[in-house]
């Protein structure tokens, strides 16, 4: 079983991108964030000709998360914890896999800059809301996946220049505490399961030459529950569709479940 995360940068402008994704790469499960449309402008059919099925949860001009799915799927939008929060950063599903299912979440998770603003509060507000609730699903001892645009840089090494962030709502210490606390929790980052390889990103700035000269960041994530990560055969940065013409300022990123 594949799964792959990708912040797609508009899934209006990128469709393109994406069916060319789906029709290479092929994941049985594929996590959307920042679709920057209401559910109604999302591509269905051209999605659903490509043989998946798609769950949306969209929002006007900015946020929006999807799980593309091969098999059927039961879905719940938003992230427990505020009734009041209106944005469109996360969706999850249940995904039938041989004769058990796994737990797929899609999370954008909130950017936080300024961090002396609201911005910053809302953030880490959120993440908490998000580790409370990843407490709760650990306690299903489902495989579990949380799959997306975490806007954390774990650790120097996941940053082509550290010093470059220092400042910045990504990589201060109260939000890499909290996603400590979210892996503390029985959490497995996929990526670093499986290398300790410097220099992977899965996303560069469009200013000031950042894919040319490598200075990319790694904020996307897989994070695995123990019943998940007992399965990891394989974690994959799809890189090359930074390449690409007129790409998203991500790349996907993909593992394999035995």
């Amino acid at each position: 079983m594949q799964i792959a995360t990708w912040n797609v940068n508009s899934v209006r402008q990128r469709t393109g991108h994406l069916l060319r994704y789906l029709k290479e790469q092929a994941p049985d499960v594929l996590c959307l964030q920042e679709l920057k449309c209401v559910d109604e402008a999302f591509p269905w059919g051209e999605v659903e000709a490509a043989g998946y099925n798609a769950a949306v949860h969209g929002q006007k001009g900015f946020n929006g998360v999807a799980i593309l799915s091969k098999a059927p799927i039961e879905v719940k939008r938003g992230l427990p914890g505020d009734p009041a929060d209106e944005h469109a950063r996360y969706i999850e599903a249940v995904i039938p896999h041989k004769e058990s299912v796994v737990r797929v979440a899609s999370i954008y998770l909130p950017n936080g800059n300024p961090p002396d603003t609201e911005k910053y509060d809302y953030k880490l507000a959120w993440m908490d809301r998000l580790i409370a609730h990843a407490r709760d699903l650990l306690r299903l001892e489902e495989p579990l996946v949380l799959a997306g645009d975490f806007n954390v840089i774990p650790a120097a090494e996941d940053a082509a220049d550290p010093s470059a962030w220092a400042s910045d709502a990504l990589f201060l210490p109260q939000t890499r505490a909290r996603f400590r606390t979210l892996l503390n929790l029985g959490l497995t980052d996929a990526l670093r399961a499986t290398t300790d390889e410097a220099g992977l990103y899965t996303f560069w700035d469009y200013q000031a030459g950042a894919w040319q000269r490598n200075k990319g960041i790694r904020i996307d994530h897989l994070l695995l529950s123990p019943g998940a990560a007992d399965r990891l055969v394989r974690t994959m940065i799809d890189k090359s569709l930074r390449a690409e013409d007129k790409p998203s300022d991500h790349v996907p990123v993909r593992i394999e479940l035995q």
